[in-house]
């Protein structure tokens, strides 16, 4: 096969191309630089996002790739964006982080560049095959990142928990991957939906398989029951490595969980959507409840991370166009605060020392008056509270919920948003009205000052940008579900 044949088939993906030869090109710079190169490397794989974003935004339109197993449309372009977001403020908050802890290695942000390949590969996903290679290449890896400080216990841990029960969520998906398979007689998302188009019946069998996949799935976006990895590695790991857990591999997850229930089993809404909601409504009830009793804030994170997840998987649960652009509001509102927060928790020292208590917050309003106001305004915003961020991403999928009949989801939804709301505004009695027995550093690096200020400008501005936001996600929607 000569280049005028090859290149045309190859340019839908790429990004994805142009990402796994940085990579691998950086790979070898930093092994003959040496450790000396991670903040060289770490801009560069910022540089290579940046350039991923233009080449995702230019390939613009619907193609497929790879004899079918790889498809772009907008609903794909907008959850790269966001997904790239997410990995390049993670590596920026972590320059400080690694120098300062001594922990700096050359390949932690190539791993990250390499976890965001694969999550880039689980939003194109067109079949089954595609969906778990992309879903592996970036939990391998995660499972590393994680316990990128091995001189640690508690990051040595957190990987090692990750990957035994990310191992078992891996296996569950692919046996629903092989009955699906064995009952259909195809693992192409096209396949699937033309066996199982309006009127099919799906076999028990079937049902089965669907059922160990969206198992799989929930595993991914931190969904009880299938939590419990969440807390334990939120807190054991490196805090930039749990700010990157908190936001890309989410944004991708999501975006994989609502390809798949909606395109190949689009028609099958029946088999799956009670499964869905199930899940929606107890990781809303879980997070809102479990976060109450957490005295760390990177725990609480954890738990408020379930939450949104319930949240999010409401517009899933709807099975409409309408659920799909609020999933991806929502995800363009998360990503902004909880970036924000990991900012502050990163800036949270004391002696030079990383604290993580809430009770380390007492105080926070005087000794650093602007970072406890950005803290306020992503906790008011978590908390659903108009005019901000959060609030919209909320009212979206609730408003998708009840377009789809499914009133006690979206009031389960309401009164878990109310319930939550407690332990937001409880880190801002905190840090407002309690007193500090020894207040934090002074010193806050200028990498954090730059996303912690501008992720809280576009949290309170975000109804300003709403109106292009909103178009370009329903028109991401449309090409997922419309087509």
């Amino acid at each position: 096969m000569d280049a005028a044949t090859t290149l045309p088939i190859m340019a839908p993906a790429s990004a994805e191309i142009f990402l796994a030869v940085a990579g691998l090109a950086l790979l070898m710079a930093g092994v003959f630089k040496g450790e000396g190169s991670l903040k060289t490397l770490s801009w560069a794989v910022i540089a290579a996002f940046a350039v991923a974003a233009v080449l995702v935004v230019v390939r613009g339109g619907e193609a497929v790739a790879f004899q079918g197993l790889y498809i772009t449309d907008g609903f794909a372009q907008f959850a790269k964006i966001l997904i790239l977001l997410g990995s390049g403020f993670s590596i920026v908050l972590s320059l400080g982080y690694l120098e300062r802890e001594q922990a700096g290695r050359f390949e932690f942000p190539i791993l990250i560049l390499f976890a965001t390949l694969g999550m880039m590969l689980m939003v194109s996903a067109n079949d089954l095959i595609m969906l778990y290679m992309g879903l592996e290449l970036q939990s391998l890896a995660l499972y590393v990142v994680a316990s990128i400080r091995r001189d640690t216990l508690k990051s040595t841990e957190a990987g090692l928990k990750y990957f035994v029960l990310g191992a078992l969520s891996s296996g569950m998906l692919l046996y629903g991957c092989s009955m699906i398979y064995g009952f259909t007689g195809t693992t192409s998302f096209e396949g699937l939906a033309t066996v199982l188009g309006a009127g099919t019946t799906p076999s028990t069998g079937l049902v089965v398989g669907l059922v160990f996949l969206v198992c799989g799935l929930a595993f991914k976006v931190s969904a009880v029951p299938f939590h419990m990895w969440t807390p334990d590695v939120y807190e054991g790991a490196p805090t930039p490595v749990t700010a990157l857990f908190a936001v890309a591999p989410k944004v991708a997850a999501l975006a994989l969980f609502l390809r798949v229930m909606v395109d190949p089993f689009g028609d099958q809404v029946a088999a799956w959507q009670q499964v869905v909601v199930f899940i929606s409504l107890a990781s809303m009830v879980v997070g809102a409840l479990a976060a109450i009793m957490q005295t760390n804030i990177k725990r609480l994170m954890a738990y408020s991370s379930i939450g949104h997840m319930g949240f999010a998987l409401v517009g899933i649960a709807a099975g409409t166009e309408a659920g799909a652009t609020g999933v991806m509001i929502y995800m363009a509102t998360y990503i902004f605060m909880n970036i924000g927060a990991f900012a502050v928790i990163l800036g949270m020292r004391r002696d030079g020392r990383l604290v993580e208590n809430l009770t380390d917050l007492a105080g926070l309003s005087r000794s650093h008056p602007m970072m406890a106001l950005a803290l306020m305004i992503f906790m008011f915003s978590m908390a659903g509270i108009p005019p901000l961020a959060g609030f919209f991403g909320k009212w979206y999928v609730f408003m998708s919920a009840i377009d789809a009949g499914l009133y006690g989801l979206a009031i389960v939804g309401v009164l878990a948003s109310v319930v939550g709301a407690f332990y937001y505004l409880r880190i801002v009695k905190i840090m407002y009205f309690d007193e500090a027995e020894q207040p934090l550093d002074g010193a806050v690096a200028g990498d954090l000052r730059l996303i912690l200020y501008g992720s809280a400008v576009v949290t309170v501005l975000f109804f300003l940008i709403l109106s292009p936001i909103y178009d370009t996600a329903a028109a991401a929607a449309a090409s997922l579900i419309g087509a």
